[in-house]
């Protein structure tokens, strides 16, 4: 069964930590999300780690530079996976998986912009990243984008393990889980919720039901 994460694409940090608190029992990986990094700051991994020590933390930091460095700062705060954008040098990439490698942490390669996200990931394979994501960031998902086309294809070209976010809600898993993603990543349907508990137990239900079909 893939794992859930859930994106905190929130800029406070209380109001992370009251999210995360109300969703714990069905996230796999939290997901401290890029506007709430440079709203609060790489505290915010230190603290949710601290937490949350039983869950996979993820710190979105779309690294573009210094790859080393970012991927450094994002560990050193506790962070499990880290992530890097497929458009940076190949170097950066490189430079950020390999800091991965040697503390035993994973970099996830995002292909948020990519055209041609299946050719960009074929020609980063072979750095090793442990997971590439099909992300449609949310401007492109007020134009009317999704995810969905490029799972297929992805899937039988790409062995990497990939992970797929971009509006993702509950009618939406039956779209995704044939073509066996390791991460389904949901952030505002479950984030901006009434009630964020009931929104997360419905995705992680929906999950769930597909498994034993």
């Amino acid at each position: 069964m893939p794992m859930l994460q859930i994106a905190l694409d929130c800029l406070k940090l209380g109001e992370a930590l009251r999210v995360s608190s109300e969703v714990e029992e069905y996230a796999d990986i939290i997901e401290i999300g890029t506007p709430l990094l440079k709203s609060e700051g790489l505290r915010t991994v230190e603290i949710l780690k601290k937490v949350f020590m039983e869950k996979i933390i993820f710190a979105d930091m779309k690294t573009m530079d210094v790859g080393d460095l970012e991927a450094r700062m994002a560990f050193d705060a506790g962070a499990d996976i880290m992530s890097v954008c497929s458009v940076a040098p190949r170097q950066t990439i490189k430079a950020a998986i390999d800091e991965g490698k040697t503390r035993n942490k994973k970099v996830l390669v995002d292909l948020l912009g990519e055209k041609d996200k299946i050719n960009s990931a074929e020609s980063i394979k072979e750095l090793g990243p442990q997971y590439f994501c099909i992300h449609t960031g949310i401007d492109e998902q007020k134009a009317g984008m999704n995810p969905f086309e490029t799972i297929k294809a992805f899937s039988k070209k790409i062995s990497v393990p990939f992970a797929v976010a971009g509006g993702i809600k509950p009618e939406d898993i039956s779209k995704i889980m044939p073509f066996n993603p390791s991460i389904i990543i949901v952030g505002g349907y479950i984030t901006k919720a009434q009630y964020p508990k009931e929104a997360a137990k419905l995705l992680h239900a929906e999950i769930k039901g597909f498994e034993k079909k």
